[in-house]
């Protein structure tokens, strides 16, 4: 990290490359402690690594656009890869009908019939992993499992090709990063995956019941128009998975390295929430997100230009100690409330009361029946330009 460009301090490192993804929080460090902005000189963007300025920058739709793509690429000038999310890459007013359709479709209230059914099968879940040892790879065995039986079950998309989700939500989230070699890891399936995720959203396609039906007939009752109801259904199966994926990873690995927490956890069963909360925000399953520069935008001493590309750290602001006392540490007793780690402001994750129902299905069957959770083996990561992700957490539970 060094000076340059008059007092603003430039860092020529990549947060995209190996080492930054497998160990970010030095990085986040000497971003966050050389000031309010960082020009990355790689890249030439603009770096908010504190919690003050990148909460405002996301709660500020209007000087911050995502309409011109919240990954590297800039939608002003370049064609995106695929038609932009009507929810992640659109802004007031194009940004207002989704967001409000599918606000009602998946909001808590909506979700409130599926907890009987999800604390079911939680239940059985937990007992057939049981069934099958105590030591399991809690990844595959639990954080992929759970979301991709009962989330593709509430949109209503057929049990046939689930398998895809996951790739295909990897490449996407990779693709908001530059042109590396995980992009280029996932190109060559890209077309076929886009293409059965497209499928899934017609309205023939889906079940009755499901999210993805009340999308379409929200369509027929005017709130949107039928052109932007697959594209909203889309956006559903985009995003509702991998986040889910490693942020139940991210508290299960907690609850492995801190075993403090987990008979605090067992003793009072309602904290399910907040230790998933608080996982988000100590491991900050979305690392990051760009935003583009409306007008020439002040902050600190530093102007960023119309026209750039600003990278939002929200891992590096959900551990700053600026905000969070200890912020290293994962503990109960810490209301996580404000962390950025599902966004802020009108952009904030639409599907965070979906994952929190499902992380505290899993985490109160699994408090049931298991004593203690420890790692029995080396954990392993799963690299990704924009996701905090996991592989395999092998782990040992010891049943009550």
């Amino acid at each position: 990290m060094k000076l340059g460009l008059g007092k603003l301090p430039v860092s020529h490192a990549d947060p995209f490359d190996h080492d930054n993804l497998e160990d970010p929080g030095p990085l986040h460090e000497a971003l966050r402690e050389a000031g309010p902005v960082v020009h990355l000189s790689r890249y030439d963007t603009y770096a908010l690594a504190r919690y003050q300025h990148v909460h405002a920058a996301l709660t500020d739709w209007q000087a911050f656009q995502s309409a011109a793509g919240v990954g590297l690429s800039n939608f002003r000038y370049e064609k995106p890869w695929r038609p932009p999310s009507l929810l992640l890459e659109a802004d007031p007013p194009q940004h207002d009908a989704p967001r409000r359709v599918l606000s009602a479709t998946i909001g808590p209230r909506s979700l409130h019939r599926l907890r009987d059914q999800w604390a079911a099968a939680a239940d059985d879940l937990v007992d057939r992993v049981l069934s099958h040892g105590d030591v399991i790879d809690a990844v595959p065995a639990l954080a992929e499992a759970f979301p991709l039986r009962v989330f593709p079950d509430a949109v209503g998309i057929p049990d046939a090709g689930r398998e895809n989700l996951l790739p295909y939500g990897d490449h996407l989230f990779n693709a908001f990063g530059p042109p590396n070699d995980l992009v280029d890891a996932g190109s060559g399936r890209i077309a076929d995956l886009s293409a059965w995720v497209n499928a899934q959203c017609a309205r023939e396609v889906l079940t009755p019941d499901g999210f993805g039906a009340a999308i379409w007939a929200a369509a027929d009752r005017g709130d949107l128009t039928h052109e932007q109801a697959p594209l909203v259904v889309r956006s559903l199966l985009s995003a509702g998975v991998d986040t889910t994926v490693h942020g139940l990873s991210a508290v299960l690995y907690a609850f492995a390295t801190n075993p403090v927490q987990w008979q605090r956890l067992r003793e009072q069963p309602a904290l399910a929430r907040v230790a998933f909360d608080e996982a988000v925000r100590w491991e900050s399953p979305v690392q990051t997100f760009f935003r583009t520069a409306t007008t020439d935008v002040e902050i600190g001493d530093t102007v960023i230009p119309d026209g750039a590309k600003i990278l939002m750290f929200l891992g590096a602001a959900n551990r700053d100690p600026r905000r969070w006392g200890n912020p290293d540490r994962f503990d109960l007793s810490r209301d996580p409330s404000g962390h950025v780690g599902f966004g802020m402001g009108i952009h904030q994750c639409v599907g965070q009361h979906i994952a929190r129902l499902e992380a505290e299905s899993v985490l109160t069957a699994l408090a049931r029946r298991v004593s203690r959770i420890e790692l029995a083996g080396p954990v392993h990561r799963h690299h990704n330009n924009t996701l905090r992700a996991w592989r395999s957490i092998p782990v040992q539970l010891h049943r009550k």
